[in-house]
């Protein structure tokens, strides 16, 4: 795969499950922001394309369908070291799911992470690293922090989508793997300055083929 196997062991510290609750933040009736562990197995799967609101894991869902949800972001993971940094500059407890994370890792730094890069969750479950998050209203309400889309922004620490290349089982504990790395050098701290604090970089994106399709037309016209 790629320019061969590179493997780096970490592990999930939790899978985190949405919990509706209602959004005053969006002219929307709910939001699933508010993610919680869950206890035993998770099933990950395909949840086709945005518009519907189903994601990647069982038993969650978005509802702001428009632009969340489908293959592209079936799955959203943050780092627990970076939850533990912004603790520390916040002053308050994070606990894992707070960032609305699907995914809580340790070990790994997913903001380096490749665009198109690949994981392996436990026995079965493969995801692929699609693009970064971008912070909207829904998120700065649900902190309760002001100011916080731009505070997010400029710490580059927005963690990755991701979507699901094989279906299966991920709960808290399992090892990750990287088992593939594309050959370009497109990370999600990288994409995610492009598209917020550095549009003269979005050319560079376009080697990153594992782009959701409707960024790249994005980047294409903006090029």
């Amino acid at each position: 795969m790629g320019r061969g196997r590179t493997v780096v062991r970490v592990k999930l510290l939790s899978v985190n499950i949405g919990k509706p609750r209602p959004n005053p933040w969006k002219n929307l009736g709910a939001t699933g922001i508010d993610k919680r562990p869950a206890e035993g197995p998770v099933a990950v799967r395909e949840p086709g394309p945005k518009g519907t609101g189903a994601v990647g894991l069982a038993g969650d869902r978005v509802y702001d369908v428009k632009h969340h949800g489908g293959t592209d972001q079936a799955v959203y993971a943050y780092a627990r070291e970076d939850l533990d940094i912004w603790e520390g500059e916040l002053g308050r407890p994070l606990p894992n799911g707070s960032f609305g994370e699907n995914l809580t890792t340790a070990g790994l730094d997913v903001n380096a992470a490749l665009i198109g890069e690949r994981w392996r969750i436990g026995p079965d479950v493969v995801l692929e690293v699609s693009c970064p998050r971008i912070p909207c209203g829904t998120f700065q309400g649900w902190l309760e922090e002001e100011g916080w889309i731009k505070r997010f922004t400029r710490a580059v620490r927005p963690g990755p989508y991701l979507r699901v290349i094989e279906p299966g089982d991920v709960r808290a504990g399992d090892p990750v793997e990287i088992v593939h790395r594309p050959g370009h050098e497109v990370t999600v701290a990288f994409a995610f300055r492009a598209m917020t604090l550095e549009p003269e970089l979005l050319p560079r994106l376009l080697v990153a083929d594992a782009l959701p399709e409707e960024d790249l037309e994005r980047i294409r016209r903006r090029a």
